[in-house]
Order: C-alpha cells, then sequence, then structure tokens
C-alpha cells in the first residue's frame, strides 16, 4: 500500500535542496550581502502555452512541491559542499546563514493536483524572505514540469481511447532515467491510465500493476521436454492431473475445428505456454506473436486455456505486440467465439485482448475508427518521453517585492509577466462548463454569479470584454503556511478522480484532441491597468544618472 511516509521519503531522496542551479546560490548571497535577502516577496510559477497543440493542461507535481518545502533544509555536508565551489572571498557568515535557513516563513496558494489549467494562469503563488523563495525556483520547476507535461499527455490518451478501453502505461524502460521512469508512472495513472508494468509505482503510489510475459521468455523455450513440473492440480484441489497430454488432446481438437496444421505450430511457443500456465493458472495472459499469431500463437493459447478452463481455472487473454492489431484482433476474437460455441466454453467470448507496439496518440485515435476487438491497449514509449513535445516550459517570476508589483518586460510580449499578487477566478455557464479563467488583484472583491463584469482577454490586446457568469469558482487555496502543509495531500487515486471530473467539465469544443477552440483567459480592468501604468512608466526612463 501507498504512504505518505514513503512518498516523503521519495522526495527526500530525489530532491535535496542542493538539486537547483549554482546561481540560485549567487543570487541568494548577493541579496544577502546586501541585505536584501529577509525583504518580502511573492513568486508565481505558470506556463505561457498548452501543451501538444491542445486547448488544456493538467496541473500535477504539487504533492511533491509541498513536502520537498516542509522538509528544506541544508545539511553541514550540503553547506561545506557549497563552500567549496563559490568563490574563495565569500563571507564564512552566509553559510551559517544557509543552515539556518528552512521555509517556516514561506506560503504557498495553489490550484488543487488534477486541476484542468491553461496557459498564462498562475498554478502556484510562493511568498516569503527574497532570498529562500528565490532559492525554492529550481527545484519547484522540476517537480511541476515533468509531472504537468507527463499527466497531461496522458489525459490526451485517454480522450483518444475512449471511456470503454483500459490504458496501460508501460514506459519505464524507455524513459529518461529512473526518476523519469517512476514519475510517469504515477502521473499517467492520475492522468486516465488505468495500469501500469511499473512494481515500485504500485508499491509506492497505490497503482494498479499487470504483466505477464515477454517474447524472450516464448523463445527462450524449444521442447516440451522443459516444461517441468508437468502436471497441474485441478481449482477444486483433486489429484494432480498430466497437463501436458491434457493440452496436447485439446490441440487437437482445436487443430481440428479451425482447419489449422499441426505441424506448423511452434513447439516451444507452446511449451512456454504450458509452463507459464503451470506457475500462473489464475493469470495466464501470454503474448501471442513471437512467430506467427495464426499458424502457432493463438492455437498454442486456445489449448493451453481449454485445458485451463477444465481444471476449473480462468485464463485471462492475450497480449498482441506486432502487425496490424486490428485486423489480427478482429481474427483472434473471432476464434474465441468459435470455440465458446464450439466447445460449450461462454467465458472464452469474454477473454482479453491487448494490444502493444509503439502506440502514440495519432495511432490510437485511428484504431478507434477501424474495427476491431482490443479490450487494454499498453503505451510506452511515447507517453512517458512526450515525444511531440519534450516541455511544458514552466516559468517562476517574481511579481511583488516589500510590497510593491514587480513587472518583467521582453521585446517578445510573450514573454513579459503580470506584475502583484493575484487571484483567480473560473467563470462558468450554466451548464457549468468553464467560461473564462479571471486573473484578478488579490485586493479586488471576487467576481459575483449572474453580475456582469468587464475583463481584457489576453492576447487581444486592448480589446475589452463583457461577461455575466453564472457560476464562480476560486481556482487557488492556500496549501502550505509557515513551514506546515494546509491542505490534504491527495493520493494517486484522489488526483485521479479530480482530474477525470475536471476535464469532464470542460466543453467538448475546448476538450477535443484536435483543432479545440482557444480558452479564453482574462485580465480583471484594476490588473490590466496596473500593467498599463507600469509599461507606460517603463516607456519613460529615469534620470537616476544625473541626480547626486
Amino acid at each position: 500500500m501507498a504512504t505518505r511516509e514513503g512518498n516523503e521519503q521519495s522526495v527526500l531522496h530525489r530532491v535535496p535542496p542542493l538539486l537547483t542551479d549554482l546561481y540560485q546560490f549567487t543570487m541568494a548571497y548577493a541579496y544577502w550581502r546586501a541585505r536584501r535577502h529577509n525583504e518580502p516577496a511573492v513568486f508565481e510559477l505558470f506556463f505561457r502555452d498548452n501543451p501538444f497543440g491542445g486547448g488544456f493542461s493538467l496541473f500535477a507535481g504539487l504533492s511533491d512541491c509541498l513536502l520537498f518545502l516542509q522538509n528544506f533544509t541544508f545539511s553541514d555536508d550540503d553547506v561545506e559542499y557549497l563552500r567549496s565551489v563559490l568563490p574563495a572571498d565569500t563571507d564564512a557568515a552566509f553559510f551559517t546563514y544557509l543552515k539556518e535557513l528552512d521555509c517556516s516563513a514561506v506560503c504557498v496558494s495553489a490550484v488543487p493536483e488534477g486541476s484542468v489549467v491553461f496557459a498564462r494562469v498562475p498554478l502556484l503563488e510562493v511568498s516569503g524572505p527574497l532570498a529562500v523563495v528565490q532559492l525554492l525556483e529550481t527545484s519547484l520547476l522540476c517537480l511541476v514540469n515533468y509531472a504537468s507535461l507527463v499527466c497531461s499527455n496522458a489525459a490526451r490518451f485517454r480522450l483518444a481511447a475512449g471511456p470503454r478501453r483500459r490504458l496501460m502505461e508501460m514506459g519505464l524502460r524507455r524513459a529518461q532515467g529512473p526518476d523519469g521512469g517512476l514519475t510517469a508512472s504515477r502521473y499517467s495513472y492520475i492522468g486516465g491510465f488505468d495500469l501500469t508494468s511499473n512494481a515500485l509505482a504500485g508499491r509506492q503510489f497505490g497503482i494498479p500493476v499487470a504483466g505477464t510475459m515477454a517474447h524472450s521468455y516464448v523463445t527462450s523455450f524449444s521442447s516440451l521436454e522443459e516444461v517441468w513440473p508437468q502436471t497441474l492440480v485441478p481449482c477444486g484441489g483433486a489429484g494432480p492431473i498430466d497437463f501436458i497430454c491434457l493440452v496436447k488432446g485439446w490441440l487437437g481438437r482445436v487443430c481440428q475445428l479451425l482447419g489449422s496444421k499441426p505441424n506448423l505450430i511452434r513447439e516451444g511457443e507452446l511449451a512456454a505456454f504450458l509452463s507459464y500456465a503451470i506457475a500462473y493458472p489464475q493469470n495466464f495472459l501470454p503474448v501471442i506473436d513471437s512467430y506467427s499469431v495464426s499458424r502457432s500463437g493463438l492455437l498454442c493459447f486456445c489449448s493451453v486455456a481449454l485445458g485451463l478452463d477444465e481444471l476449473q481455472y480462468r485464463p485471462l487473454g492475450v497480449r498482441l505486440d506486432s502487425g496490424d492489431l486490428c485486423r489480427q484482433s478482429l481474427e483472434v476474437r473471432r476464434v474465441f467465439k468459435e470455440c465458446s460455441k464450439h466447445f460449450s466454453v461462454p467465458q472464452f467470448e469474454s477473454l482479453l485482448i491487448v494490444g502493444t507496439n509503439s502506440i502514440s496518440e495519432q495511432s490510437l485515435s485511428e484504431l478507434n475508427k477501424k474495427d476491431n476487438e482490443i479490450d487494454v491497449v499498453g503505451v510506452g514509449t511515447h507517453l512517458v518521453t512526450c515525444t511531440r513535445q519534450p516541455s511544458l516550459g514552466c516559468v517562476y517570476k517574481l511579481i511583488e517585492v516589500r510590497g510593491r508589483p514587480r513587472m518583467k518586460f521582453s521585446e517578445d510580449l510573450e514573454k513579459s509577466t503580470l506584475p502583484g499578487r493575484k487571484s483567480v477566478y473560473r467563470l462558468l455557464d450554466t451548464d457549468a462548463h468553464p467560461l473564462m479563467d479571471l486573473v484578478c488583484l488579490s485586493e479586488e472583491p471576487a467576481p459575483k454569479a449572474g453580475v456582469a463584469l468587464n475583463c481584457f482577454p489576453l492576447g487581444l490586446d486592448k480589446t475589452v470584454q463583457s461577461i455575466t457568469p453564472a457560476h464562480v469558482a476560486s481556482l487557488r487555496l492556500e496549501v502550505f503556511s509557515r513551514g506546515k502543509i494546509t491542505f490534504p495531500l491527495n493520493s494517486a487515486s484522489e488526483s485521479r478522480e479530480r482530474a477525470q471530473i475536471s476535464l469532464q467539465s470542460l466543453h467538448p469544443h475546448h476538450r477535443r484532441l484536435q483543432e479545440p477552440h482557444n480558452y479564453t483567459v482574462a485580465l480583471s480592468e484594476r490588473l490590466h491597468s496596473l500593467v498599463s501604468d507600469i509599461t507606460i512608466g517603463n516607456g519613460k526612463g529615469s534620470n537616476f544618472l544625473l541626480s547626486n
């Protein structure tokens, strides 16, 4: 079972406070030398564009962020290492300061994990002493960027698959290192996958695990003489039965029913299936395309499965891993139904067919357009590596110091930031579909349902829009205050449930995978006015060089 203690230990091991960029320490030292390190400051974390050309993202990584903040402190060894890499003339008192640092003066508000979010909406607001909240930047970005990206990718696979088909994440061997693999398993599950092949993710996060055999197991056998033991005790508990003899009898009947040639069946494949069925009679789901599905693999499976059924066991199904999965699944289902009818084995009609073979979002969408009988789809490379987009591009920007708003300007307008502390509201229509996310200054009163308001949609320059929301929801909650987590940490299954509810609340034209409508994120009149005032002031420049 997953435990908070296990997750906390994992975060401590994976994300120590030294997992950051060196320039965070050089800036912290400069703040400290200037006696600015304790000035109150506020940063916010957001991303600039929705990933994968889509209309939404899912926010993930919050639980790890909170555990990281709660345990943020530098060990003596950490400080000694920093002493060795910072310039030799660094004031020794700075290292004493680092030893005493923690997040006891830090506060965080955040969107709940698993929520649907949109570009330019502040997901996290982090406030506290300037040097401390600066030091947190890289670690928080590291924890949110990939988690949210792979979670969003998983959600797109879920939408492409539709509600009926089960999805299994099996990307550990393709992931960018052990931590990438573990993170992908966790957040793919939150994004909508049902199962993982990753045993550690199952233990650590409570995700259902699945898996039976690889082609190597099948090809390791060449003869029935390698099967041991050769007997199987019936499920009812009677004496052991010669399982090889039983299955060979079934194989002859299956070949006769289907008009197949017994001489084309691979003895090693049958031996592999027999050996595995004897070891796991309740979990028999082999891969059947190691040689030929129609001439060997499917026949071997049916004969072994019928033998298991005779002994009161329930085989699970088969896995297809190459070729035309749709066409093969139809043929496999036809054979299952024929065996079910001819041998009076009703459960054969409901045997699972698992499809795996470098599945991408596009191939999954195309699969839904074709006739097929695939019940479970296994996805690896294209899910965990996010091949269509390698990074979400989250940023962490300063918005206030000493109570004064701060704004970054850029010749690239998309890289300019929004100043001041903010509140974020989701405005909903009469069907409870999100209409718009409204970003306001924190001191502004919340918008009210049924009351018209004016706002300025981002990306439309000075265009003002009037909207009357049917419902209003505040997006962010206080989650961390004065060194303590103040919001219950969600399990993976709880975050998964929120993600699915949040996704279903979206209007279909925002949720669709291809050419979605742009979702509106807008500024309140007061925030828009503040941006304009600061921009005008910046344009005037300063004559400080002429002053005495």
